[in-house]
């Protein structure tokens, strides 16, 4: 048995429990005020929400948590979203590559054409529909989205590091679909 004190000089200050609970709350109060608003301003500054606050600061409250939870969804769809901002053209010819192995998972993303201001508008339309459409229909399409690219990055990738990628990604996809399974059925949280 140890100490009460060694523990919390084990940790520095860092309280597991209020991390967890910080993590869900946000993303729910996150969802639920883009949800509920009908102001296309709101919308738009959600969506862009990385743009203003940085991805890190998601990460350090969403990214550790399970992926079939609502903050790991949301930490998966902005990580996508800031990903394609960040590299259209990367993300283009990922895209591109895949969508010959993938035809289905490419009318459902619903990319066309492919070049890289397509996707970004697509990312940024997978999170307008987290707000002002079906959820659980937008966590299918980025889900599709990211079977497309991971199928390209797959096909075209000359090392290792792209192959494991591609699978990471095909993972999240997965983990997407489940969410969207989760979410109609009320137990996404």
């Amino acid at each position: 048995m140890r100490d009460p004190g060694v523990l919390d000089a084990l940790s520095e200050g860092h309280d597991p429990v209020a991390a967890l609970h910080a993590a869900h709350e946000t993303a729910a109060v996150l969802l639920h005020t883009g949800r509920a608003a009908e102001d296309p301003e709101v919308t738009a500054r959600l969506v862009s929400l990385v743009d203003e606050i940085g991805l890190s600061t998601l990460a350090e409250l969403w990214a550790e948590r399970p992926a079939q939870s609502l903050p790991g969804a949301l930490w998966r769809l902005y990580a996508v979203r800031e990903w394609v901002v960040a590299r259209p053209e990367e993300a283009a010819r990922d895209y591109a590559a895949g969508i010959r192995f993938t035809e289905p998972n490419h009318v459902v993303a619903g990319v066309d054409p492919t070049g890289p201001e397509e996707i970004r508008r697509v990312a940024d339309a997978i999170l307008h529909g987290v707000f002002d459409g079906d959820f659980a229909i937008a966590l299918e399409r980025a889900a599709a989205f990211c079977h497309v690219v991971a199928a390209g990055r797959a096909d075209i990738a000359r090392e290792y590091a792209g192959v494991r990628s591609a699978l990471r990604l095909q993972d999240a996809a997965r983990d997407l679909v489940v969410c969207a399974r989760m979410w109609r059925a009320g137990t996404l949280q």
